[in-house]
């Protein structure tokens, strides 16, 4: 059973806190500098573009009324606009960041009662749903601008700052409780793994050898001095030991996992699910289980009639992954890596190949 089916608890729910926030009333509120955008209150702090937005909502245009969980809620940009266009649906917006989720309470208060907000890791949620089937789930995957942007969140190595990397600072490891307590091998794996780290080995070295890493300015100098000179030019050394670092710390894609499998079980018929991807692990893992419930995970040989019985329960929407337009990349640099991948529920299994 998925994670989020048989509800794990966050730090604060083991503490007695709530977790669950209306739109309406919450903590947070107080404490927001808001600014008046388009009818909107909008975090100044937390202000950023969604990625994809037309194409977003073009998607979601077809789903029926009713629940759309945002997966990914941030600083409610996507939550916003659909809760705009779509009068007839409500909102259920996760993160496991608290700076997000205030700003997305101030973000989408005007829009009242039909604003749940949960702070909790996407796969486990459950208990928020009960019963009721999601007319649509949206992922928006990676890591936003205001995390990058503020230094002691420890998420760039752009910014001098503790290497600290956890989207929910109230549990797990950092990144430096990472790299000054894990041997050499392991390090150099999950930088090959998550980051696609050719000089994986080396860095790893560099790394032990200079123990302890406690700040995010001397990582990405000994990032830089481990590898080749020619290496360098391009893009900055230390952007994959960076990224393999976060998404190893927050679990992203043992998460993920879970999280798609419960959404395709908790979307109803003619319900969508759209995903934002932004480095080729998440990509490849989307794609995957996307492709596994549109065929059904039949294992017979391409090009030949189905006979194993795979019944398919999504239709995918587009052909491969659709990507951000030029004109919004040279608005946007953050759009350049998305790749967006989405799929329908079916109301009844489709055909198999051998009747199609």
């Amino acid at each position: 059973t998925p994670s989020w089916l048989t509800r794990s608890p966050s730090a604060a729910a083991m503490d007695g806190q709530t977790t669950s926030l209306s739109a309406n009333f919450h903590p947070y509120r107080e404490d927001i500098l808001r600014a008046e955008v388009g009818g909107l209150r909008v975090s100044q702090d937390f202000s950023h573009e969604p990625v994809m937005l037309r194409e977003v909502l073009e998607l979601l245009d077809a789903v029926p009324d009713g629940l759309v969980l945002d997966a990914t809620i941030g600083g409610g940009g996507h939550a916003a606009a659909i809760l705009q266009r779509r009068t007839g649906v409500r909102l259920l917006g996760v993160d496991r960041d608290e700076e997000a989720l205030a700003a997305a309470a101030g973000r989408l208060a005007d829009f009242g009662d039909r604003v749940t907000l949960e702070h909790a890791r996407f796969d486990e949620l459950g208990g928020s749903l009960g019963d009721e089937l999601l007319a649509a789930a949206l992922f928006d995957l990676g890591v936003s601008s205001h995390q990058l942007d503020v230094a002691d969140r420890g998420f760039s190595y752009r910014h001098a700052g503790p290497l600290d990397m956890r989207m929910d600072r109230s549990r797990g490891r950092t990144a430096a409780d990472l790299v000054n307590t894990e041997g050499e091998a392991t390090l150099a794996a999950l930088f090959a793994a998550n980051g696609e780290e050719r000089f994986a080995r080396r860095i790893a070295r560099a790394i032990v050898a200079a123990r302890p890493v406690e700040r995010t300015d001397q990582l990405a100098e000994l990032v830089e001095k481990a590898i080749p000179a020619a290496a360098r030019r391009r893009g900055h050394p230390a952007r994959r030991v960076f990224q393999a670092l976060r998404v190893t710390v927050n679990e992203e894609l043992e998460a993920l996992r879970g999280a798609l499998d419960a959404t395709i079980e908790r979307l109803a018929p003619g319900g969508r699910i759209v995903v934002l991807s932004y480095h080729s692990g998440e990509d490849r893992l989307v794609k995957a289980r996307l492709n596994e419930a549109a065929t059904g995970g039949c294992v017979c040989p391409p090009r030949l009639p189905c006979v194993c019985g795979a019944v398919p329960t999504l239709r995918l929407l587009n052909r491969g992954a659709r990507l951000a337009s030029k004109e919004e990349i040279a608005r946007n640099p953050r759009a350049e890596a998305v790749r967006l991948r989405a799929a329908e529920r079916l109301s009844a299994p489709e055909p198999s190949r051998e009747q199609v």
